[in-house]
């Protein structure tokens, strides 16, 4: 099976644009932008279109890459007041000179659609269920999953390779919460290939082209990586692939993300669901 978020990731958008319509008022991403990476530049443009596209109103900040920290803090700040902006996007990475996780706690906890404030953090830590909102590449993940019929991981042996803030840890604690086995790899872990071909459920995000090339018949693969490699026999001159050699075990899985059109999609259409779940929060108050 191939699990294609890019096509569920439309549905998703197509009833979050059935459900914004029919409010009077509207939700609204206050998008902050530091610097002018091209790889950032463009996640901002397609979450920017896909607020677009279901009805959420956006509001975005561009601060040149020197910026000093007080500013950064100061725009954060702007959004948290202003009842238009129901969540706060800090597009990352930040210019080293900036403390991130100090920008990323200024955030009003009630706008932290991408679950990154320390609080949210502790939440998901303890499966606390007032108004959690998670980091939302995990979230894509599981819904991926639930979504495919996949998502019963109880006494299932899921392997994370990768340890980050953003996709990782956090996506350890949603499976540890869904009664998974969980480990979780990294570079320091002393034969990790035995751990990998032990998965059921494999979740790899590390950021290396092809680094896994095996696994367990019948597991369920979930390659969250993005990476440019040369190549010569196309146009543009490169290709992007994950961190799973594809070719080498899709005859293998039960079901897999294909890179691109897999995990990426899904977490620009949680970031639009957290949006207007702050915003339907919001409204309930």
């Amino acid at each position: 099976m191939l699990l294609r978020g890019s096509f569920l990731s439309k549905i998703i958008k197509n009833e979050l644009k059935n459900k914004i319509s029919k409010q009077i008022k509207k939700p609204g991403l206050g998008i902050i932008l530091v610097g002018d990476k091209p790889d950032s530049k463009i996640y901002v443009k397609m979450k920017k279109k896909a607020c677009e596209f279901v009805g959420i109103k956006n509001f975005d900040i561009h601060l040149p890459s020197d910026v000093a920290e007080g500013k950064v803090l100061e725009k954060v700040e702007e959004f948290n007041r202003d009842d238009r902006v129901h969540g706060i996007l800090i597009q990352l990475p930040l210019p080293k000179h900036l403390n991130e996780q100090k920008i990323l706690n200024k955030v009003r906890l009630d706008k932290d659609v991408d679950g990154f404030h320390l609080e949210n953090i502790g939440k998901l830590t303890v499966n606390s269920k007032d108004n959690l909102l998670v980091p939302c590449t995990p979230h894509g993940i599981l819904e991926l999953l639930d979504r495919n019929g996949l998502g019963d991981l109880s006494g299932k042996n899921v392997v994370v390779v990768g340890r980050s803030k953003i996709v990782g840890v956090p996506v350890a604690m949603l499976m540890l919460h869904r009664n998974a086995t969980v480990t979780v790899c990294h570079s320091r872990t002393v034969g990790l290939m035995d751990h990998v071909r032990n998965a059921d459920v494999l979740i790899v995000a590390v950021g290396r082209a092809n680094f896994i090339d095996d696994v367990k018949e019948g597991a369920v693969v979930i390659d969250v990586g993005i990476n440019r490699v040369d190549d010569d026999s196309v146009e543009k001159g490169y290709r992007i692939v994950g961190d799973v050699d594809f070719e080498k075990v899709k005859d293998k899985t039960k079901a897999i993300t294909p890179v691109p059109g897999g995990v990426g999609p899904m977490t620009i259409a949680m970031l639009l669901s957290h949006t207007y779940d702050a915003f339907m929060n919001r409204n309930k108050e």
